[in-house]
Parts: C-alpha cells; structure tokens; sequence
C-alpha cells in the first residue's frame, strides 16, 4: 500500500492545529505529507461540527473527496465524527475518528493498512493533549497557531463545543513554553494563540485566571516573533491583561472579543452576563490603555428573543464600539442544547429569514465602519509577513499586525523579490475596500 495522506482541514484554527498533529503523527508512522487529495492513497476529512452549514460543509467536502478518489481510502474524523459517532452509519467511510484523543490515529492508519472493514474509533476518555511535536503545517509560511487549551466551561445555551470537546482542559503551563520556544527556533514569526477561551485557561486547575501570566512568560522568550490572541470570552476578559498587552510589544495589541450581542435580553436567553454599556465600557477602556489597539468581535442574529428592539440595540453597539473588524452567523439551532426548545423548528425558520435581513444591514453598517478605521493606518509605518508573492508581478499578499489570518484583510505591498514567510518594512499609503495598500521601505 502507497503510504501517502492528505487531511483536508475544515472550521476553525483550533481544527487545523489538529489537522497538523494528525499529518505529524501519520509521518512518524511512516506516511508522507502531502499536499493534494489527488496525491494520496489516504484523505481524511478533519469535519467542524459547531453549527448546520458547518456540518453540512464536512458532509458535501466528504462525499466529494469519496466520489472523486474511489481508490483512496477516505477517514471521516474530527467534531462531527465525535459528536455523532454512535448515530453515524456511513458505509461509504472506510474509517471514522473521533477527536478526543488524537495520540491514537495510528491505530486508524493501521486498521487501514489491515483492510478488515471500516475502523471505527472514538475514544471517550478524558482528552489527551498530544505530546506530538508538530513538524507539519497547513499554515501559511510565518505562521503558525498554538493551542493552549481543550473545550469550554462557559456552556452558552446555544453552544454545541462542550458537546464535541468537553469541558475545559488546560494543557500543562511547561509544554505551552516548550513548544512556543520550539515553534520561535524554527522561524515562525507570527504565534497565534488558540483555545475556546483563551482567558479561561488554568481555571479549570483549581486556581484563579492564568492566562495573563502566561502570555507575559510568553513575550520574555528569546527570538523575533510576535504573539497574536484569538478568542478572549468577554464575560471573564481579564482587565490586568491590558497593561501587559501595553507592556509587551512582543503582543501584538490585536483583542479578538466574541460579544455575540448587546441586548441583555438576548444575552441573557444565551445564558451571558454582559450588556451593550459593559461592552462599550471595555473596549475603551482598551482603547484608552492601548490607543493603536485593534478590536474583533463576532455577533449573532436570529437567537431565541431577538427582536426588532434587540436588534436595533445592536446596531447602535456597533455604532458605539466602533469595532475593526466583525464578523456575523446566524443562530443555528443545535440538538442537546439548552437553547434547542426555546423555539420549534417552524418558528425558527421564520425567525432565520428576518434575522438574514438584519444581518445583510449590520454587515453593511460595519464595511463603513472598518473602512473609516482603516485610515488611521495611512502615512504610518509597519512590519509585516509575507504570505504570498504574486507571480509575474513586483507585489505580494502580507498583513500587519492588526491583520489576523484568514479573517481580516490584507496588506498588498508593491515591491520587488518578496518572498513567502518574509517579514519586512513597509509604508501604508492608501485603504482598498477593506484591504490596505503599501509600499516596501
């Protein structure tokens, strides 16, 4: 049997860190990377189960992949593999893999090379955090995530993670550092930090907040490289975190903040203690300590008691934060969530079609508010990491600091001889929709 494998990543940051310990594990095992499904005797769908379209995403990316490569042998694994294991009846996979303990995929790649039937394999046991040491990457070449931490103890009504990931796992505060070290030896310049909720970490050790503290042992660590925060629960935002941000020009001042609403109403039906003022009050009190700081913040429209009051109270939040960058969902209703019977299908439905109305207003309010943002950025100087050269053309794809991967915009840098995972000087003369223009220095 050809020992080659391919892991097509689908959902989130945290999905393509485990994408990578599945290639790394697979390479130790004697398969080779590569980097189309076409090339592989194994393709693994690595499936997001978080919400309907994502689910709906797996399912279409599986049958295409099984449709387009009969030979290959095709591995369902991931969130919507470990969330409906036992359901699933899905003769066309020649294996299904849960997530919870990623340490055990040879077994999967074995069973395979055995070809007795599908391998079926969803351990169930607390998560093990993979002492892998990643040596491949789906990441753009600079940069690279770092997970922190496993599932999620907040337990929004909405929520399907505790589901899929359990509750919080803190991985040991000595491998954090030993792997952010590694990661800086080997060039990375850009670490993005990766959890549910990254302020949570720790606190499920008994002890109080411990992330503040580990972020700043972070920023002392030797090389040239920048820490990046994804995803900081509003609810328990550590405030001592903004001085250290303030303190540490290692940590890029970039707060990515999933507010979800502003209405108390909604927030509260969402099982959320934060309200619209409480809102805008941290995100100035960021601004104040930290006046070049960039805010993210995802929302969500059409949850159980939104309103036309509601919405337009949200409406008047963006106004009032002034956000960077916002991204938006529509409210997807789970099974076995506590959110589930709020409402019944048929009124769901008639709730989705408005609340795709509101979203299309909210989205165009924002373009206008990031593009006036933007400008702030014009005449001033700023590093940033190479993504990509154009080919036959003297520019480049980069972002800077306020640009995280994959979500935000871009900076396109017109200069000669730019090279993929460089980090260079560059000057910002002019805002594209909501993209950046710049000149190499």
């Amino acid at each position: 049997m050809d020992k080659s494998i391919y892991v097509e990543s689908l959902g989130c940051a945290k999905n393509q860190v485990d994408s990578e310990t599945l290639l790394t594990l697979a390479k130790e095992h004697g398969y080779t990377p590569v980097a189309s499904a076409g090339e592989a005797s194994v393709i693994v769908v690595n499936s997001c189960g978080f919400i309907e379209s994502a689910k709906k995403e797996a399912i279409d990316t599986f049958f295409s992949l099984r449709n387009a490569y009969p030979d290959c042998k095709v591995v369902l694994a991931g969130c919507l593999a470990q969330r409906y294991f036992d359901e699933l009846e899905l003769e066309e996979a020649d294996a299904i893999f849960g997530n919870h303990d990623l340490s055990r995929f040879p077994e999967v790649l074995d069973g395979l090379e055995a070809g007795d039937g599908q391998v079926r394999l969803c351990p169930e046991d607390e998560k093990s955090h993979s002492d892998a040491r990643r040596s491949v990457f789906l990441s753009t070449k600079g940069s690279v995530y770092l997970k922190i931490s496993e599932g999620c103890n907040h337990r929004c009504n909405y929520c399907a993670i505790p589901l899929i990931r359990g509750p919080l796992s803190s991985r040991r505060h000595d491998d954090i550092i030993l792997e952010a070290k590694d990661l800086a030896a080997q060039g990375f310049y850009e670490i993005n930090l990766v959890a549910q909720d990254l302020g949570a970490y720790g606190t499920d050790n008994g002890g109080g907040e411990r992330f503040t503290d580990l972020v700043e042992e972070l920023a002392q660590l030797d090389g040239d490289f920048v820490l990046r925060m994804l995803y900081i629960h509003p609810d328990t935002f550590p405030r001592r975190l903004i001085q250290v941000v303030r303190d540490n020009p290692k940590i890029l001042p970039y707060f990515d903040i999933p507010f979800q609403h502003s209405h108390p109403k909604v927030l509260r039906g969402m099982k959320r203690t934060g309200d619209r003022e409480g809102y805008v009050g941290l995100i100035n009190e960021i601004r104040d300590a930290i006046p070049d700081a960039v805010i993210r913040s995802t929302l969500m429209l059409g949850f159980p008691g939104e309103d036309e009051e509601a919405f337009e109270d949200l409406m008047r939040f963006i106004d009032e934060a002034q956000l960077d960058w916002m991204g938006s969902f529509l409210y997807s209703r789970e099974e076995d969530t506590p959110a589930w019977s709020m409402r019944g299908e048929r009124e769901h439905r008639k709730a989705a079609k408005q609340a795709a109305i509101w979203q299309q207003e909210l989205q165009a309010r924002q373009e206008e508010i990031t593009a006036k943002r933007l400008e702030r950025f014009v005449g001033r100087r700023f590093r940033a990491l190479v993504e990509e050269p154009i080919q036959g053309e003297d520019l480049a794809i980069a972002r800077i600091y306020s640009q995280a991967p994959d979500v935000d915009g871009l900076t396109v840098i017109m200069g000669e001889d730019l090279k993929a995972g460089q980090v260079v000087d560059v000057g910002i003369r002019a805002v594209r929709g909501v993209d950046l223009e710049a000149v190499l220095i």
